[in-house]
């Protein structure tokens, strides 16, 4: 069989590769998307616990992580929130809001796989799975030739939706950073982001047997805090705080931990004093943390006596552990468990505008294999509809 001729191939079949092709499609381009894994939009599937955190209305580009932080607010502008809201509602997908603007579907993640995949096919789009691409060339004619799995596919468009490094079991791969370096591309550093936090030696002994305990913090590294959910694990920790404040930080780095965020701890411990001078400091605690935590830091970081017995240094001092208390992390779960992969291919050498390369006309870069990653909380699903609807309307 010979070579099979379409306007635009697009490789990855995942949130952003589907956006791009019924958007293009829509435009009456002929499209042909080409899946490696055996069927699509694996992440969406797994994402929310099977829910579907699919957008966040509070998305701005401060959200995100990326060498260049302007690069995402062109795409990010153009298709916002609403509009990906605009087209779960005509599919009539029943949603809700949770904290923090997260949008989820009622029922099932495989109602927004069905719904792009309806898109998809009404625009006319071929999607091949079990489909892995073996070779690309650039022809003279500026056309990119693929060999695959399923015979030779040329077009004048290429869009390289491969997605990061993130969860290979799922599939996750270099493909796309490979070929990036190929056409002339830079690639950024890439690491875990998203990712449960491990601890060791001592740090982990101090903390392991607290395993399923959670409670509310702060966490803050590198000028960055996120207020919520902190879950001790047998490894170390993770919850919502921990995932997202590991895309900020790097082994080394300074890791704090506001205990009893929204409150001012040292009056609090002396209205306590006041109040009950009789009861020790880890019952006074226990009310306001969990029991075995509040147990565990007096006995590891704080002195455990009756509240009549500090004097007021002691009591300062107690406040301004439970408000900077240190985290001693040493590595990260890594790409296993980890929701994204940070770094990727270089902005610079993409047009915010378009996604289109920079170095090689007809070759574009959309969603997670791009250096942009964002917040938990559906801003990286956002940056995929956005950036795969830039590509999708100028392919």
């Amino acid at each position: 069989m010979g070579v099979q001729h379409y306007d635009v191939v697009v490789v990855g079949a995942g949130a952003a590769g589907l956006m791009c092709a019924m958007t293009a499609g829509g435009r009456g381009q002929r499209v042909l998307v080409v899946e490696h894994a055996n069927k699509v939009g694996k992440k969406i599937l797994m994402s929310g616990g099977g829910r579907c955190n699919f957008t966040n209305t509070g998305t701005t580009p401060a959200n995100y992580l990326s060498a260049n932080p302007h690069f995402c607010k062109s795409a990010l502008a153009r298709y916002t929130p609403w509009h990906f809201l605009d087209l779960v509602e005509r599919h009539r997908i029943a949603w809700h809001e949770k904290t923090l603007g997260q949008l989820f579907c009622d029922v099932s993640s495989k109602l927004v796989v069905k719904m792009l995949l309806d898109e998809c096919a009404a625009a006319g789009v071929e999607i091949r799975t079990h489909c892995e691409v073996e070779q690309v060339e650039h022809g003279d004619d500026g056309s990119f030739r693929l060999r695959t799995a399923q015979g030779a596919f040329a077009a004048p468009a290429l869009v390289v939706a491969s997605g990061g490094l993130s969860i290979p079991s799922l599939g996750a791969s270099g493909f796309g950073y490979e070929l990036a370096r190929r056409f002339g591309h830079a690639v950024l550093p890439t690491r875990a982001g998203l990712v449960p936090l491990t601890l060791s030696g001592k740090h982990q002994e101090r903390l392991q047997d607290l395993s399923g305990v959670a409670l509310e913090v702060e966490a803050r590294c590198n000028g960055q805090a996120f207020r919520e959910a902190l879950l001790f694990t047998h490894r170390g920790v993770s919850g919502p705080a921990m995932l997202q404040i590991s895309s900020y930080w790097q082994p080394g780095d300074d890791l704090r931990l506001d205990l009893l965020p929204g409150r001012d701890v040292e009056d609090w411990l002396r209205a306590q004093q006041k109040s009950r001078p009789d009861a020790e400091l880890k019952t006074v605690l226990a009310e306001v943390l969990p029991r075995r935590f509040a147990q565990r830091l007096c006995e590891v970081w704080l002195p455990n006596r009756p509240m009549r017995q500090y004097d007021p240094p002691q009591l300062r001092d107690a406040a301004a552990l439970l408000g900077e208390w240190p985290l001693v992390a040493s590595g990260t779960e890594g790409y296993r468990t980890a929701e994204v992969t940070l770094g990727g291919v270089d902005t610079d050498g993409v047009s915010s505008s378009t996604m289109q390369s920079r170095h090689v006309p007809g070759l574009y870069f959309i969603g997670e294999v791009l250096d942009v990653t964002g917040w938990l909380g559906g801003y990286n699903f956002q940056w995929a509809w956005a950036s795969g609807h830039a590509a999708g309307q100028a392919v």
